[in-house]
């Protein structure tokens, strides 16, 4: 996979790095990935906490108040816990996100999965996400996870994203392509 190379994610990456190697020592990694998605979740669903960790406005202090009420509210092992204050005292709230994303990626890998972002025009059936899964993973020679998403723009076909990989079928991808043929042949 194609690492990037901006300051922002090598913080991300040694953070999560970090926490994954101390949450594989101490037989944690499911419940730390558990509590890490809780808090995803919670930055995606109350925009006053994702305004906390992305505003740089909040002193180090107001972040790592506010983290200590979140984590005395939510109850987080202390693994978690601990790791988040950390995040908020060093002021690195705003890589929160990133961090995540990357500790996902290296537990997945830990247990030999590999998440692909699948992109429809509708909601896959039952039948159509098994499908898919099996020839993913036969594809990528791992267990397949898949982060689905629908949009509608895209008109049909899919989308699919594997590590740095990307495989548009997408009907609205087809039709530009006419289009830009079409605009050259006459």
């Amino acid at each position: 996979m194609a690492q990037s190379s901006s300051p922002v994610s090598g913080v991300a990456d040694r953070y999560a790095q970090s926490l994954f190697e101390l949450a594989l020592e101490e037989n944690a990694l499911e419940t730390v990935e558990s509590e890490l998605a809780s808090f995803n979740q919670l930055i995606d669903e109350s925009a006053d906490f994702r305004r906390l960790v992305e505003s740089p406005a909040f002193s180090s202090d107001d972040q790592l108040r506010a983290i200590e009420a979140v984590v005395q509210e939510t109850k987080p092992g202390p693994l978690t816990g601990n790791f988040l204050k950390v995040v908020a005292s060093n002021r690195r709230l705003f890589v929160l996100p990133g961090m995540i994303r990357r500790f996902r990626q290296l537990a997945a890998e830990q247990r030999g999965e590999v998440e692909v972002d699948v992109t429809s025009a509708h909601p896959l059936t039952d039948d159509q996400r098994s499908a898919l899964a099996e020839t993913l993973s036969g594809y990528a020679g791992k267990t397949v996870t898949m982060r689905e998403k629908v949009d509608s723009a895209i008109l049909g076909g899919l989308i699919v994203k594997i590590g740095s990989r990307q495989i548009d079928t997408s009907l609205r991808t087809k039709l530009n392509s006419l289009k830009l043929a079409l605009k050259e042949v006459g």
